[in-house]
């Protein structure tokens, strides 16, 4: 059995899932509580897989860690590769932990309970094989896998308007698609085989013309079909449209992996791969990506507190909170092609990335979580129709409360330790970019106080007097995890700190 663990831990971890949804899929369609629970069990076992790789996994190590290589697609030279290192590491723990949690919170639908767990389920396996995979084709079959779960969870769990909203995902994301697959196919019949730690040796310095075309001209166009694709999933302004229609629409625990897990995949291949297959490209347009995360941060935060609807209020502070993610890696691309006075600045950034990409999954998970548990309860999610809520619902306004908080970037809770480390780092790179930032920082608090407020504060809207508005105990459960990691990354964030550092070192050294 510990043969097995340590040579194909990854695979575990990355198919469990899908056998998960086979299972699911076989179960009596009438048996809607066993499919739940049967769901439930098997997203846990990922996770305690994920729990098991973090305490073997060595963050001194060099290199990516539990590596599986097989043949796979011999004819275009594609293998089966796998591995982990401390970027990928963290969002496969992060994918891990919010699947059971919204798998739980999602007990309540009550319409084709099968489907929504089987689709729910692989899409868990698109998600994790975008972190795990490293190939370039395998990095793109699973980036399409986790493209078409959302969709139909969008298209037949929605709200109202879901047509509109999982057509216009569907169509965004399968447009950068188109040009990433074009760049892949570039890149791996050029070099020979897809696998990315040839790329990453090989390409970057790739000089023989292809066609008679200079290789300066084919890497140039590949780099931006790669920063399109990864732009329009963050999202990116002026690329982030879909994202609010889609968040709204969304059911509520698809919202969760949404802002969770599936918008890191954007950010998680900047880091992947557009830092090390381009990094001449990267630090030339560094300032570029830098000014598109201040108009993220301000945008986002300005049309977040211009939001009567509670959990499109939400949905746009997801971009606004992703803009310090891209502000870290701009700074990280800034040093491919610079020589810092402390190159420390530009680590501490990219280090402040990836921790809030991780930090922002569990905020923005709870956010929508708790947006949905008010919305089961009152069928509305008009702050004006709201109010005053705290004496009917005193541990839901606690725990929003809490949630919000780190939301926010209070100190001593997790959104504060890693956005201060990306506006450290960036501000000796991007200083006037990082000053007119702090806007947004200043309207997140507007945003987050207004939508306390309006659910909790003020005079009480007496149609709701008389209706049970209290969080149940399953749903306290399904964020008490999440509450519990936004107080322990706040006041020790070392402990994950730790295993992305060694990582954002070696990959800016």
């Amino acid at each position: 059995m510990d043969v097995l663990l340590q040579n194909n831990l990854l695979s575990l971890i990355l198919f469990i899932p899908t056998v998960g949804a086979v299972i699911v899929a076989l179960l009596p369609g009438d048996q809607e509580d066993l499919i739940r629970w049967v769901a439930f069990a098997v997203s846990l076992f990922p996770f305690g897989l994920t729990l098991a790789l973090w305490a073997r996994f060595d963050p001194a190590a060099s290199g990516f860690q539990f590596e599986e290589h097989y043949l796979w697609f011999t004819v275009i030279n594609s293998t089966y590769h796998l591995g982990v290192d401390g970027i990928s590491l963290p969002m496969v723990l992060l994918t891990t932990l919010l699947t059971p949690l919204a798998l739980l919170f999602s007990f309540s639908i009550k319409e084709k309970v099968k489907a929504y767990m089987a689709l729910f389920l692989m899409l868990e396996t698109g998600m994790l094989g975008v972190f795990l995979s490293l190939d370039l084709i395998l990095f793109f079959l699973f980036w399409e896998v986790g493209l078409i779960p959302m969709y139909f969870l969008i298209n037949i769990w929605g709200s109202a308007n879901r047509q509109y909203a999982s057509f216009k995902f569907f169509i965004y994301t399968m447009a950068g698609s188109l040009g990433l697959l074009l760049a892949i196919q570039t890149i791996g019949l050029t070099l020979g085989s897809f696998d990315m730690l040839n790329a990453f040796d090989k390409w970057k310095d790739f000089s023989n013309p292809i066609y008679g075309i200079p290789a300066g001209t084919i890497r140039a166009v590949a780099f931006w079909a790669f920063t399109i694709a990864f732009a329009i999933k963050v999202p990116v302004w002026p690329f982030h449209t879909w994202l609010p229609d889609a968040h709204t629409e969304a059911p509520t625990a698809g919202s969760m992996i949404l802002a969770g897990v599936l918008l890191k995949l954007g950010a998680y291949g900047f880091l992947r791969l557009v830092l090390p297959l381009y990094p001449a490209e990267a630090a030339q347009f560094s300032g570029v990506l830098a000014v598109l995360a201040l108009l993220a941060i301000v945008a986002g935060a300005l049309a977040s507190f211009g939001q009567t609807d509670f959990k499109r209020l939400v949905a746009y502070s997801s971009i606004n909170h992703m803009g310090f993610v891209v502000l870290g890696i701009a700074v990280a691309a800034y040093m491919r092609g610079a020589q810092f006075p402390d190159p420390g600045d530009a680590i501490m950034a990219a280090n402040g990335a990836v921790l809030q990409m991780f930090n922002h999954g569990l905020s923005a998970a709870g956010m929508f979580l708790l947006v949905g548990v008010i919305y089961d309860r009152t069928h509305t999610r008009d702050l004006r129709e709201l109010g005053g809520l705290f004496p009917l619902a005193p541990i839901y306004g606690g725990i929003l409360i809490f949630t919000s908080m780190a939301s926010l970037g209070l100190p001593g809770l997790n959104g504060f330790v890693s956005e201060f480390m990306v506006v450290r780092g960036a501000w000796p790179v991007f200083t006037l970019i990082t000053a007119v930032a702090m806007l947004g920082l200043l309207m997140t608090g507007a945003y987050i106080l207004k939508g306390i407020g309006r659910v909790l504060h003020g005079p009480l809207n007496a149609k709701w007097v008389g209706h049970s508005l209290e969080i149940s105990p399953r749903e306290v459960i399904a964020i008490a995890p999440l509450m519990a990691l936004m107080l322990a990354l706040g006041v020790w964030p070392s402990w994950l700190v730790h295993v992305i550092n060694e990582t954002i070192t070696r990959l800016l050294s």
